[in-house]
């Protein structure tokens, strides 16, 4: 049951389609229900876009798209920074919210709505710094100028386990560039880029700029959005399989894609590394969002002569972990999103043990309300196991060893993911040479979090294509224009 402060919440949500500066309830009419995953409750329910509600948000932002891109650069700039405003006065409404809606503690989704508020602040900022270069030919005949233009109306399908970041993360360079929006949010999480939206609304976003359609018929509405000839970028985060579909939808109309897909993240730990920092980290980087991330550390490769003790003090630690509801006090674990979530954990660890490996905590769905599984430590794990070729998405860490540098390097590289690695070694020099030799887009070295809005994001192999964030972020959404002037 909810408490009356949390459903007073939920009533202020809009429940519509957001097309054209409008809250519509839709060509159908039809809705589908939104559930609490640590209760199993309905919350919400709210409008079913049609493809054909699909089809008139694009006609919106293409609508928009002209007056957007000639739009002043500190207007546009203007606006994402009291839409960063905005977050910041209604940070515990977007924080309660996702964790009502996804399961994650409110510890965590308060440090979420701080995370992805930053990329409203970070390309309000950047808006008004996209440059281009003016300069004469090397022949002396001409001068040449580059410029940059906005790539044209774009499409985000959002996964459903940062509900608001994901959402920020790729709405506001978009603005920033000059780009319209149709935006559809994760079926399973869509009630924080609704009440965002709102939010956008507040700031001033024209009508048609922005439009969400949410939908319990994914590629339905998607498809016919890619196929169309307007529309010029795609964007998505998710997994690797459904990425390769739509690079493959995309490729149809030749279409600019930005693809944050799966990870396989290793947590390398080598004999020279400070425990206390590398059992920190590894907890920041395995059960962060109760394992429910990309960047998740899925691989816990640790040099024989320390793993016993790393994982003596890891497992220490993840049993005083509290399970629950995240808005309840303490807790570190909250449900996982739903049921199949629960059996892919299950059946993960399953065969790791089958296979020999150790059980060192948890293991198991805790019985009850909700889908939650308890935090869980596996060491021994030897090598053809399915938890160390699979993204986990759960609270599992998986320990393998390793017994010198080029062991660690062969087993964190041996999958055909490329996100995001971790190494811990006081070793400067070794520090430099895994930079080097581990083939990820981003790394941190004796750290678990790596993610910050300065930073572009993204993976190498089948991990993605592009970056999200940084100086690189606004570049997804622009286009290089060169011209030649005789002299």
């Amino acid at each position: 049951m909810s408490t009356q402060t949390e459903q007073a919440l939920l009533d202020s949500i809009p429940t519509g389609l957001f097309i054209g500066g409008e809250w519509i309830d839709g060509e159908s009419g039809a809705t589908f229900d939104v559930h609490d995953p640590a209760t199993g409750d309905v919350i919400a329910s709210i409008a079913d876009a049609t493809p054909a509600d699909g089809i008139r948000a694009l006609d919106a932002a293409v609508a928009a798209q002209d007056s957007w891109a000639a739009t002043a650069p500190r207007t546009r700039s203007d606006i994402l920074r009291r839409a960063f405003d905005l977050v910041q006065e209604h940070k515990e409404d977007l924080a309660l919210l996702m964790t009502l809606e996804m399961g994650k503690p409110l510890a965590e989704a308060r440090g979420e709505v701080v995370y992805g508020g930053e990329f409203l602040r970070w390309f309000s900022e950047e808006a008004v710094r996209i440059a281009g270069r003016y300069g004469t030919n090397p022949e002396g005949t001409g001068r040449m100028i580059v410029s940059q233009r906005p790539v044209g109306p774009s499409f985000f399908i959002t996964p459903w386990n940062f509900p608001f970041a994901m959402a920020t993360r790729k709405i506001a360079p978009a603005l920033a560039a000059g780009c319209t929006v149709v935006i559809k949010p994760p079926a399973l999480t869509p009630l924080t880029t609704l009440f965002f939206t709102s939010l956008l609304e507040k700031a001033g976003v024209p009508a048609g700029v922005v439009n969400v359609v949410q939908t319990s018929r994914s590629s339905a509405l998607s498809a016919p959005i890619i196929a169309d000839p307007r529309l010029r970028k795609l964007s998505f985060t998710g997994s690797t399989e459904v990425g390769r579909k739509l690079i493959a939808q995309a490729a149809e109309g030749v279409l600019r894609v930005s693809m944050e897909l799966g990870g396989n993240a290793p947590f390398v730990v080598f004999d020279d590394a400070d425990l206390d920092k590398a059992v920190d980290g590894a907890l920041a980087a395995k059960f962060r969002n109760i394992g429910q991330a990309c960047t998740a550390a899925n691989r816990f490769i640790v040099h024989e002569d320390i793993a016993e003790e790393f994982a003596r003090r890891v497992t220490e630690r993840v049993r005083a972990m509290k399970i629950g509801r995240g808005t309840e006090e303490g807790v570190a674990i909250g449900p996982l999103i739903d049921s199949d979530a629960v059996a892919k954990a299950s059946e993960l660890v399953g065969d790791a043990v089958d296979r020999g490996a150790r059980l060192l905590t948890g293991g198991k769905a805790r019985e009850g309300e909700g889908t939650f599984y308890e935090p869980t430590v596996l060491t021994d794990v030897v090598p053809g196991s399915a938890i160390l070729r699979e993204e986990i998405f759960g609270p599992v860490l998986a320990i393998a060893t390793f017994s010198d540098e080029a062991d660690a390097v062969r087993l964190a590289n041996d999958t055909e993911y490329g996100l995001v690695s971790y190494v811990f070694t006081e070793d400067l020099a070794r520090g430099h040479r895994m930079i080097d030799a581990l083939e990820t887009g981003m790394m941190g070295l004796n750290v678990g979090v790596v993610s910050n809005a300065a930073a572009p994001f993204g993976g190498v192999k089948q991990s993605g294509i592009g970056r999200e964030g940084g100086l690189e972020g606004i570049h997804e959404y622009l286009s290089t224009k060169y011209t030649l002037i005789p002299t």
